[in-house]
C-alpha cells in the first residue's frame, strides 16, 4: 500500500543516517584522542580496570622516584662516611709512628697529638654537618631510640632495623642461655713430690695466644708467684694472662685468653720435656666449660671434666633475643631479622652468668622509614638505623679496667692520648680503638652500600617492569587501534553518504503519489 502521512523509508532511512552519524564521531573521537575509552559507556568493565591501573601506575611512578631520592641520600652518606674512613686511617699512621718512640722526639709526638686532634674534630664535624635537603644523615638523627636499657648488662646497643607496624615501640628481652668463657687452662701446684707451688725442674715453655708467641725460660723451684708475673708482663704481646688459683700458689695457677669467645685461645707447650718421660708440667682444661670461670676454693683436680692438653679455646655467648637464637662474638649478641636487626655489646658480668634475670628494653622510635612500594603498608617500607658518626660514639672499646672508651679519648688530655701512652700496653689499648673505629665505620659503608643494591636497586628493577607490564596492559584496554579505528571511520564516512543518499530518495518517493492522481 502506499501513504504519504507517514513515510515509512524516511524513517528508517533517518534511523539509519543516525546511527552511521554515531558511529562517525565515536571513531572521530576515538582517532582524535587516541583512546578507545573516553567515557564509561564505550566500556564499563574497561575503564573501571583501566581507571584501577592507572592508579597503580601512579603509585609505582612515585614509588621509582622515591628509591631513586633513597640511593641519592644513601650517596651522599656514603661520601661522607669515605671521607671520615680517610681521616681514621691517618689517625692509625700517626699512631703508629708515635709509638716508635726510640726514633720520634717529643717534639714529633706533640706534632702528632696536633694532627689527631685536628683530624678527631674534623671527624665530628663531617658527622654533625652531612645533610641532605635539611636532613642530617650522620649525626644520630636517623639513629633509633632506645629507652630501659640497663648499663650493668648491655654496654653497647647498635640497632640497625626494627619494625614498628604493629605498634609505636619494639620490645627487646636478652636472654643469656649459655656463658661465654675465656680460653683457660690449669697447672696443679700441689706436687707429689717437693715444694708445693713452684716448678719442680728447669723448662723452657711456649705461651701462644691470639695476639702472638713468647717463650720463657724457668728455673728449677721457681715459684707460681714469679711465673705469674712473667706472664702478665707480656699479656699485651701473647692475648694470654695468669693468676693463681684461689690466690693461692700452692693450688696452681691459670693461663687465660685475654678475650672472650672463639677468638680467644690459649696454647701452652713444654719445648723440652724430661727424656725420662717424666713430666711435672701437665695442664688441663674443663672439657664443658662449666665450672670456667667460676673456678674457686676448694679447687678440685679430680673433677672429672678435667682433660689432660695444651690448647683451649674460648667460646661465644649464646643468648636468645625476643626468643629468637641470636649470632654470639665473645660477648656480643646480634640478629638479623625482617622485624628487628641489632649487635649487643654485653657486660661480662651478663654474659658469663645464664642464671641472671632477663634484660629487657624498648625501642621507642627513630630509624629512617623509606617507602619502597606503591602502597603504604609495612610489606612496602623498609626501616634502617645509621648510627652517629661523631668521635664520642666510634670506637668504643671496653679496655680491662671495664671502661668503655671511644675515639674521641685520643684528643689532647684524654685518657688514650699520645701523651698519655708511655707504655706499650697504652699503645695497644689506642691502637684498639683506632681499629674498632675503622671497623665501624666500614661495616656501616658495607651495610649502607648493601642496603642500596640489594634493596633500592632490586626493587628499582622490579618496579620498572612492573610498570612497563602495566602500562602495556592498561594500553590494550583503554588506548584505541588506530589501524582498526582508521577502517572503521572508511565505513562510517560510506554509510554516512550512503544513508543521506538514500534518505533524499525516501523522501521523494511520496511524490510518486502524484502520478496516481494524474
Amino acid at each position: 500500500m502506499t501513504r504519504i502521512n507517514t513515510n515509512i523509508s524516511s524513517v528508517i532511512a533517518q534511523q539509519r543516517l543516525n546511527r552511521s552519524g554515531g558511529e562517525l564521531q565515536l571513531r572521530l573521537e576515538r582517532l582524535s584522542t587516541g583512546l578507545r575509552i573516553n567515557r564509561g559507556k564505550d566500556d564499563p568493565a574497561g575503564l573501571i580496570i583501566s581507571e584501577r591501573l592507572g592508579t597503580d601506575l601512579k603509585g609505582i611512578e612515585q614509588a621509582i622516584k622515591n628509591g631513586q631520592r633513597a640511593s641519592s641520600v644513601i650517596a651522599t652518606a656514603e661520601g661522607a662516611l669515605t671521607e671520615i674512613n680517610d681521616l681514621l686511617n691517618s689517625i692509625k699512621a700517626l699512631a703508629v709512628e708515635a709509638a716508635n718512640t726510640g726514633a720520634i722526639s717529643d717534639e714529633e709526638r706533640s706534632a702528632n697529638q696536633l694532627q689527631i686532634d685536628s683530624a678527631i674534630q674534623s671527624i665530628t664535624r663531617i658527622s654533625n654537618t652531612s645533610s641532605f635537603g635539611g636532613l642530617k644523615l650522620l649525626d644520630g638523627t636517623l639513629d633509633y631510640v632506645t629507652s630501659g636499657i640497663t648499663s650493668s648488662t648491655i654496654s653497647l646497643a647498635s640497632i640497625t632495623g626494627a619494625s614498628f607496624s604493629n605498634s609505636t615501640s619494639v620490645n627487646v628481652d636478652v636472654d643469656v642461655i649459655a656463658s661465654a668463657q675465656k680460653a683457660g687452662l690449669f697447672l696443679n701446684g700441689d706436687n707429689a713430690t717437693g715444694t708445693d707451688g713452684v716448678l719442680l725442674s728447669q723448662m723452657t715453655i711456649q705461651v701462644k695466644g691470639e695476639r702472638g708467641v713468647r717463650e720463657y725460660v724457668f728455673q728449677s723451684n721457681t715459684s707460681l708467684d714469679d711465673v705469674v708475673s712473667a706472664i702478665n708482663q707480656d699479656a699485651n704481646i701473647t692475648g694470654v694472662t695468669a693468676s693463681l688459683i684461689n690466690g693461692d700458689a700452692t693450688s696452681g695457677l691459670v693461663f687465660q685468653s685475654q678475650e672472650y669467645g672463639s677468638d680467644g685461645f690459649v696454647s701452652v707447650k713444654r719445648l723440652d720435656p724430661p727424656s725420662d718421660g717424666s713430666n711435672t708440667f701437665t695442664l688441663y682444661k674443663f672439657d664443658n666449660d662449666v665450672d670456667f670461670p667460676g673456678y674457686g676454693p676448694p679447687f678440685d683436680w679430680t673433677d672429672t671434666d678435667l682433660t689432660p692438653t695444651g690448647y683451649d679455646e674460648g667460646r661465644d655467648v649464646t643468648a636468645l633475643i625476643n626468643g629468637i637464637l641470636a649470632t654470639g662474638k665473645g660477648l656480643n649478641v646480634s640478629i638479623n631479622s625482617p622485624s628487628l636487626s641489632m649487635s649487643l655489646q654485653l657486660t661480662e658480668s651478663y654474659g658469663i652468668d645464664p642464671t641472671l634475670t632477663v634484660s629487657s628494653f624498648d625501642i621507642t622510635g627513630g630509624g629512617a622509614l623509606f617507602q619502597l612500594g606503591p602502597d603504604i603498608s609495612a610489606l612496602q617500607q623498609t626501616n634502617i638505623g645509621i648510627q652517629s658518626t661523631s668521635s664520642e660514639n666510634l670506637g668504643g672499646v671496653t679496655l680491662s679496667t671495664g671502661a668503655v672508651q671511644f675515639l674521641s679519648s685520643l684528643q689532647t688530655g684524654q685518657a688514650n692520648s699520645l701523651d698519655a701512652a708511655k707504655d706499650r700496653q697504652s699503645f695497644t689499648a689506642l691502637q684498639d680503638i683506632i681499629d674498632k673505629s675503622i671497623d665501624e665505620v666500614s661495616i656501616l659503608r658495607g651495610r649502607l652500600g648493601a642496603f642500596e643494591r640489594n634493596v633500592l636497586d632490586t626493587n628499582n628493577r622490579s618496579l620498572q617492569g612492573a610498570y612497563e607490564n602495566l602500562t602495556a596492559s592498561r594500553s590494550i584496554i583503554r588506548d584505541a587501534d588506530f589501524a582498526m579505528e582508521s577502517s572503521e571511520l572508511t565505513r562510517a564516512q560510506i554509510l554516512q553518504s550512503s544513508g543521506t543518499t538514500v534518505l533524499g530518495l525516501a523522501n521523494q518517493s511520496a511524490q510518486q503519489v502524484l502520478q496516481l492522481l494524474g
